[in-house]
């Protein structure tokens, strides 16, 4: 007898679209725990055995995590990111910097030779929300803001294969930059991100591109790439 495949039940499909949803819009931002599964329950008018499929359904597709005792949390925002979060999450640190270095050395080449103003408008503002957030000394709105940064160079290169595989690997980034910043700001850590806006502005590429690549090597002590000379921030 052939083997055929189980059809999952339409009303779990829809509940997985609904979760799917709440993540790829932000609503559960990645980090983020999700209500409860009683919760759920009472939110999607459903029974509990629907509500636990659709979360393990994007569990094993890499979304959420189930942390026993704890909750479960959003680790990725698409399928893709989260094979990579997967797949990179015990990668040596100096090797997730150096792709995020290229990635984003190369992102800040095309910026500056592509950027528009409205580009260069909501890079002023993010910079500014990354000095108020490190001058609040609070580890974590730094990393967000930190990040929103670095998500708005990518994404004024214009270039949209690009900003996607970036955008699949920011739980990854993400990960590893709170790990470089630690539970609190250092000031030997400090990294002056105005450079690289006003290369952007001048349609330096060069000087964009050697600002972006040297940021990702700027968080830890003695992390920068092999062979590369300390630099000042």
């Amino acid at each position: 007898m052939p083997l055929t495949s189980p059809r999952r039940s339409a009303l779990a499909d829809q509940v997985i679209a609904q979760l799917r949803a709440q993540i790829t819009s932000g609503d559960w931002p990645v980090g983020s725990r999700i209500p409860t599964e009683p919760e759920l329950v009472v939110q999607l008018g459903v029974a509990r055995n629907t509500v636990r499929e659709a979360v393990r359904a994007l569990a094993h597709n890499g979304l959420l995590d189930i942390r026993q005792g704890s909750g479960t949390y959003v680790v990725a925002t698409s399928e893709l990111a989260g094979v990579m979060h997967r797949r990179f999450a015990d990668a040596d640190p100096r090797h997730v910097a150096e792709l995020r270095s290229a990635l984003e050395a190369e992102a800040a080449r095309l910026a500056a030779h592509r950027r528009t103003e409205q580009d260069l408008r909501q890079l002023d503002a993010l910079l500014e929300r990354r000095e108020r957030a490190w001058e609040s000394g609070a580890a974590a709105a730094f990393v967000e803001a930190d990040a929103t940064l670095h998500m708005a160079v990518v994404a004024a290169s214009h270039n949209d294969v690009l900003a996607e595989i970036y955008a699949d690997l920011g739980g990854v980034l993400r990960e590893f930059l709170r790990a470089d910043v630690g539970e609190e700001l250092r000031p030997e850590a400090r990294m002056d991100h105005a450079r690289l806006v006003a290369a952007i502005r001048a349609g330096d590429g060069e000087t964009a591109a050697a600002e972006a690549g040297a940021h990702s090597f700027g968080c830890r002590p003695g992390a920068g790439p092999v062979g590369a000379v300390e630099q000042v921030p």
